[in-house]
């Protein structure tokens, strides 16, 4: 029985690592870092030859990529889409606003940086950053997502 969920981990982390499934969510801001996240799926950079693909829905989804700084509108949707995002999982924050609320800190409606809300495992500094600095964001969210326990069907580790 050990040699199949020694088995069945390496096959579930090697899965992970060829073909990562992302779910993006804007948070507010000005779109920038949204049109350079989009760049990536374009031919010229085509993540999609790597494996990675943009999920529909956060259930499906093993990366979360936030962009923008966290409002009062969205504070709440953050939350249930972190928790709808099936373990394990890892968040990559896209640009200098979810990191510091960049130009809009001082708004009345921006609540505070995402690490206040959600955990965040990978930051891609950058106003708006470059699709490539994204794409080695995503990798680095990869090589984390890789790293972490495969879950059982009761919830349980087997690592």
């Amino acid at each position: 029985m050990e040699t199949r969920l020694s088995l069945f981990d390496r096959l579930v982390r090697y899965a992970r690592g060829r073909s990562p499934w992302l779910f993006h969510l804007n948070c507010g801001g000005c779109n920038g870092c949204d049109i350079e996240f989009l760049a990536c799926l374009t031919p010229r950079y085509d993540v999609e030859q790597l494996g990675i693909r943009l999920e529909g829905s956060p259930r499906h989804a093993d990366i979360l990529c936030i962009s923008g700084p966290v409002t009062r509108n969205t504070q709440a949707a953050l939350q249930t889409i972190y928790a709808q995002t099936p373990a394990p999982k890892v968040v990559v924050a896209i640009g200098s606003c979810p990191a510091s609320g960049n130009v809009f800190a001082d708004s009345p409606s921006v609540v505070g940086p995402l690490e206040n809300f959600i955990p965040v495992d990978v930051y891609v500094p950058g106003c708006p950053p470059r699709p490539d600095a994204i794409i080695e964001g995503i990798a680095s969210a990869v090589l984390l997502l890789k790293a972490k326990p495969v879950r059982g069907r009761g919830g349980e580790s087997h690592d």
